[in-house]
């Protein structure tokens, strides 16, 4: 019976042991968005909703912005599915 619980104690004690303190580092990793500098308007020009209309059959615009190279951003569904389109002021897709 000694050698039992003596035997116990050192395993028991052998486990305790083993706990050490982990010195985790702390790895943050900051991302940085780079946005073209978009103003969001309210109309964009009809050249650009007649070639997303021929490109995209049944496409609903949401929201649009334009930068100052007079490119457009523009937010739209297509069948429920949203997607983000980039076109010129007359309506060629530009690829972003």
């Amino acid at each position: 019976m000694k050698k039992l619980i003596l035997s116990a104690a050192i395993l028991l004690g052998g486990l305790s042991m083993q706990a050490g303190v982990v010195d985790v580092a702390n790895t943050m990793t900051e991302t940085v968005k780079f946005q073209d500098e978009y103003k969001e308007v309210d109309a964009v020009p009809a050249a650009i909703k007649t070639a997303l209309d021929n490109a995209y059959p049944g496409v609903k615009l949401e929201k649009a912005y334009v930068n100052e190279k007079k490119e457009y951003k523009i937010e739209i569904t297509v069948r429920g599915e949203k997607s983000t389109v980039y076109t010129d002021a007359q309506g060629n897709v530009l690829k972003k």
